[in-house]
């Protein structure tokens, strides 16, 4: 299978490639680092050129709403139309458990989400999208964007957050299989507060300052209900747990 992963590069991206190619698929690695820009279009015709799949895992650089839209609408509308004229069979699109929630409580990036995932549906071509819980690997930034004042005020949730090669193996489990023309959700095997498990990055990090669970605070600018980032029952559970991340992390 010809397989064109776009945001090749990336954190999602890297591990992806080689789980397809590992697995014997022609995999080209769109990013751009490797002169593919799915924004302005370079390059994007003959990365698709004879693919049978394309799979976005890329991201918006930006987290306020009108850029994060900009970019999502731009680069989705880019992939679907020169995806069509390739005769792609199956877009695949990495996105957010939760992201209707998130985009209803005003969170300015998963608005812009919402509306790429409904491009994708409403383009009627052969799509499955892929939701995933948080990353441990970006525990760091979630704390570091809520520090204030010597202190980090995370909002008042539950999470239940995955390993990076986790997400890639649930995505290339995904690009593999016939489009779903739906969604389909992963999680991590374990149930965390915000508060708790970014007081475990810190002090992975040997930093000492506080973590406080704010009834007010809000998650990249959403204000969430207390379950609003789980997976639901039916989710797909992945393998790896916090602990065992953390030691890999570390050798």
């Amino acid at each position: 299978m010809r397989i064109t992963v776009i945001g090749g590069t990336g954190l999602i991206g890297t591990r992806l490639v080689r789980t397809l190619r590992t697995s014997g698929h022609d995999v080209i690695s769109a990013a751009r680092a490797t002169g593919v820009n799915s924004y302005t279009g370079e390059g994007l015709e003959d990365a698709l050129v004879g693919a049978d799949v394309v799979v976005d895992v890329s991201n918006s650089s930006y987290t306020d709403e009108e850029a994060a839209r900009d970019f999502f609408y731009t680069s989705t509308m880019n992939l679907l139309t020169y995806g069509e004229a390739a005769g792609v069979r199956h877009h695949v699109a990495l996105s957010v458990v939760g992201t209707d929630r998130l985009a209803r409580a005003e969170g300015g990036y998963f608005v812009a989400k919402e509306q790429q995932e409904r491009m994708i549906v409403e383009s009627r071509r052969p799509y499955s999208l892929v939701h995933a819980t948080q990353f441990f690997e970006f525990i760091r930034n979630i704390t570091d964007q809520a520090a204030r004042s010597g202190a980090v005020r995370v909002a008042d949730v539950l999470v239940q957050p995955m390993a990076a090669d986790d997400v890639a193996e649930a995505v290339a489990r995904t690009v593999v299989g016939e489009p779903l023309f739906g969604m389909v959700e992963f999680g991590g095997p374990e149930v965390f507060s915000l508060e708790q498990i970014a007081a475990q990055d810190l002090r992975a990090r040997q930093d000492e300052r506080e973590v406080v669970a704010d009834p007010l605070g809000t998650y990249f600018g959403a204000r969430l209900q207390n379950r609003d980032l789980l997976p639901e029952a039916t989710a797909t559970i992945a393998p790896t747990r916090y602990h065992e991340w953390r030691i890999a992390a570390t050798v």
